[in-house]
């Protein structure tokens, strides 16, 4: 998606931090109530995993991951090439009960911040406290971030994804650019 005109900002330091988009993540809206026990049960059989019910919190196994946007919504994330696949069988898991599944991954996209400084160029853009005494690896929160909408994932203590409308790309690498300068920026492409 990004072009090779971005290019790396500042040298690498000891507190540097990578940016890279996740092309190869799959995203998939799921959206139903959890307090169905029969969805619940179906959703967690399709994807091998227990659907989050606690509010900012993700679930990952086997490449997997269900991400908690809502009461009622769940980002899922898989590899690109088994989105058709795992959207399929989301489909049949939600056949007869009010609840839907929806491949987003062509509207949206995930930049990832790796690194030692990676929550310091966070907070530059985010009002969300993410020290560890609120914000543990899998802590997922909705957030306004340089001024878009994004859903944000602490993957680990120095990995976060942003994921958010594809539209919005060459405005938040550009804006990410020049927040991660003086943390030593290295570009992954």
């Amino acid at each position: 998606m990004l072009e090779a005109r971005h290019a790396v900002s500042a040298s690498p330091s000891p507190r540097g931090v990578r940016l890279s988009e996740c092309r190869d993540i799959g995203k998939i809206d799921l959206r139903g109530d959890p307090a169905d026990k029969g969805f619940m049960s179906e959703i967690g059989r399709a994807l091998d995993l227990l659907l989050p019910t606690e509010p900012c919190q993700s679930a990952t196994r086997d490449g997997i991951g269900a991400l908690w946007v809502g009461p009622d919504q769940w980002l899922i994330t898989c590899s690109r090439a088994d989105v058709a696949e795992l959207s399929a069988s989301l489909d049949q898991a939600v056949r007869g009960t009010h609840a839907s599944v929806t491949d987003v991954s062509a509207g949206r996209t995930v930049f990832r911040l790796a690194g030692a400084s990676a929550l310091d160029v966070v907070a530059k853009g985010c009002p969300l406290d993410l020290h560890p005494r609120v914000a543990k690896p899998g802590y997922v929160a909705g957030s306004v971030f340089a001024k878009i909408s994004v859903l944000l994932h602490l993957r680990a203590a120095d990995v976060v994804d942003l994921y958010f409308g594809r539209s919005f790309a060459d405005y938040l690498w550009a804006w990410l650019e020049e927040a991660g300068m003086d943390c030593g920026l290295i570009i992954d492409r």
